[in-house]
This record gives C-alpha cells, structure tokens and sequence, in this order.
C-alpha cells in the first residue's frame, strides 16, 4: 500500500522539506510567509492574510470525527453544496470533494452547479476569487483557511505590473497599429490575483491555465504583436518555445529596474515578455534528478509540468498540465516505470492508482505544496458545520468593479479550448 504524503513527511523528517508540515497547519496560519515546507525563495506576502483561527474542538478532533462530521453535513447540505478540490490537495481531503481537478476543470465544474447555495473550494486564494467571480451573485464561496495562498501568484501585485504596463506603453507609443492589432497583450496565469485578471479584462487580454496556455497564446498573437506573459516565467517560455518562439525574443523583465532591465530594442523585437515569477514547487526538479531517474531506471519515462525550468522541460519526454500527467499516465502499460516532475500529492495517488507500474516523484526530497497544504479535513468541518447553523464562514467576495473585468478575461479562458 502507498504511503500518505503525511506518513512520508513524519516517518522521513530527512528526507522531506520540514516534518512539521505534517502537523496541523493552524499553528503557522498567523506567522508570517508560507509556513513550513515553503520554499527560501517564496516571497513574504504583504501584507499577510490573516485569518480566522481555527477553533481549538477542531484542532483536537481525531481523523475519524472530523470525517464523520464532513460526511453528515454533506448528507444534510445535498445538492445545496458543491465542494471542489485541486489535485494537489492533500487525500484527506480530496475523498469528500465532488470534483477534483485542475485549476481549469474545476473552474468549468463550479459551473455545472448553478442550483447550489455554496461552493466550497479546497484549493488556494486565487482559485477561490475565481470561483466567486463566475459564480451567480447568490451563491457564497468559501476557502476553508484563509492563509491558503499562492507564493507565485504573491510574485506579480497590480501596482508592479501597472507600473511595467505604462513603460511599455510609452515604448510602443509609436507603433503602427492600424492593422488592429494591440502592441502588446496581457496574459495573465490562473495563479495570480482577481485584480490582475480585471486589468487583463480591461486591456483586452485574458487569463490561462496550463492546460490551454497555448491556445491562449495563439488567441494573443491574433490580437497583438507581443504578449506580456505573468506571473509564471517558466510557463511562458516553455509554452513560446514549443510555439516556436526563440529564446532572443522572450526577454524576463524586470519591474523593479529602470527600464524593466531590458534593452529598449529587445523589447521592440520582442514576441513573449516574461515576468520574475514561478512555483517554488516546480522549481526544485532538476535535470540532475532526470540524469539520476535513467541511471537508476532505464527506460524510465519522464513526465513533468511546464511550470519547471526550461531545462527540465527540454530533458523530459514530456511535459504538460496535471491532467496531462494523469492521461499520460493512464495512457501507460503495466509494468513501466514513470517519473513524474509535479507536486507529491498527486504523484502519490497515480502511484496508488496505478500498483502495476512504478511511480515515482523526480524529487525526492517530499515537499507537498505548502499553501495548498493549509487545508485540512479540521477547517472543511468547521466550514460545513457553520453552514449546518447558518453561518458562512471564510467567505471569499470578489469587489463587483474587479469581478467585471476579470470575469471578461475568464470568460475568454473557458472559451479557449486545450488542444
């Protein structure tokens, strides 16, 4: 039998990003940062969330009660809840969500549920705000903690881009553009605030995901000479080099740097302008660890996600979104060996789901995605049994002037399909 990914973290303490990221996480909810588990190089939000403690009886509930409350206040609840989790959401909590998927599926999937009076998502801040923007003004969405965030998306705030945005605006002032299309178009990850999708709705761009990000970026080029492509540089790159993009012309800017740190003529030549940001997750695989998975087990099949290094990437067989991973997976025979470049939760499960082939994480240091790790089977209790009372606890509401603009984004990211 497969392991939890909390039974690897607590029995491995040597081998895993921090051991007390197994314990519960309301005891770091109101520390600056991420937490244990939380890459160096993850920004410090600022300022920080701060959410509501979780209350000590849930802190102190067993495995059992909490999951025995859950299910009696899904039975209750019925068709009036949904609850959604992201594939890297941690098994405990996955087993009571109505649709797990990936930030695009689950987005499609609150959607197939207008009927319902709340849509709890497991997932992080971001995927929360999105939810609430497509969802019906009468429905509530919650985020079971609050400090269930997104370094990555902590990496590109409205202010910088604003900033970035009017320099190149008064770069490509004098552009022709009588052919209609845009000197540049914004292209905003999913990972990334409701503010930045509303300011991509407002200037004609649109949000992606890493399952349609191509599309996305042929979507963009129809309608501008270049694309300003954040918050995730790896995304960007890996996605226009497989467009056929050269490297020369997607230049990383810099917001922080007069100029943005790039020669006024690279971003003239520019096709792709990439912002500083990345998952602290996807960043640690390495081709060394590549190298190591062959040498270790020839033949072995090598999938990653495009939010790693281009390196990486180039050396793998494959790359692709998380529902990617899992078709390329299913799409295997018995008996092969696959390592996978994604976060360990869902890398575990394929492992479970599939005893017949050996599967195996590229990384071994056990590193779950701590933000996504905030939530825990204590908080979704708590969240269902303040509904059962009428209460809607850790409700997320998108301000109407920002949802307006970010829903014109979103909308052009349903509407293109992954290919």
């Amino acid at each position: 039998m497969t392991a939890s990914v909390n039974e690897l973290i607590t029995t491995a303490p040597g081998a895993s990003c921090d051991a007390d990221l197994a314990e519960g996480p309301w005891a770091f909810d109101l520390s600056p940062g991420y937490g244990p588990g939380a890459s160096e190089d993850d920004v410090i939000p600022d300022p920080v969330v701060r959410p509501g403690q979780l209350p000590v009886a849930y802190q102190r509930m067993s495995d059992d009660e909490l999951h025995a409350r859950i299910r009696a206040a899904k039975e209750a609840l019925g068709e009036r809840l949904v609850i959604l989790g992201h594939f890297y959401q941690r098994d405990e909590v996955v087993q009571h969500a109505d649709f797990v998927g990936d930030s695009f599926q689950l987005a499609n999937a609150a959607l197939t549920k207008p009927d319902a009076d709340t849509i709890v998502f497991c997932g992080v801040h971001f995927m929360a705000e999105t939810a609430d923007i497509l969802a019906r003004p009468e429905q509530h969405v919650i985020l079971p903690n609050l400090a269930a965030g997104c370094s990555m998306a902590d990496m590109a705030d409205e202010d910088s881009v604003e900033a970035a945005w009017e320099e190149l605006m008064e770069l490509y002032a004098d552009e022709d553009t009588s052919d209609g299309r845009a000197s540049v178009v914004p292209v905003t990850y999913m990972n990334s605030s409701a503010a930045l999708k509303a300011f991509c709705g407002r200037h004609g761009g649109i949000v992606c995901t890493s399952s349609n990000a191509a599309t996305v970026l042929e979507w963009a080029f129809e309608q501008g000479r270049r694309v300003l492509f954040f918050p995730d540089q790896h995304l960007g790159r890996n996605t226009g080099k497989a467009m056929g993009v050269p490297l020369e012309q997607m230049p990383m800017i810099n917001p922080r740097k007069p100029g943005l740190g790039v020669e006024p003529q690279e971003l003239l030549d520019a096709r792709v302008l990439l912002w500083p940001g990345f998952c602290s997750v996807h960043k640690r695989f390495t081709v060394a660890q590549i190298d190591q998975a062959r040498a270790q087990h020839p033949g072995v099949k090598v999938v990653v996600h495009p939010e790693s290094p281009m390196p990486v990437v180039d050396a793998a067989d494959a790359a692709g979104s998380t529902d990617f991973i899992r078709k390329f997976v299913a799409a295997s025979e018995p008996g092969d060996v696959i390592a996978i470049g994604t976060e360990i939760n869902l890398v575990n499960r394929l492992a479970a789901d599939y005893p017949d082939r050996t599967i195996f994480c590229l990384d071994p240091v056990i590193c779950p995605c701590s933000t996504m790790y905030r939530i825990h089977p204590g908080y979704l209790a708590w969240v269902l049994d303040g509904l059962l009372e009428g209460e809607v606890r850790n409700e997320i509401v998108v301000d109407e002037d920002v949802a307006t603009h970010a829903k014109v984004a979103l909308e052009r990211m349903l509407a293109a399909l992954p290919k």
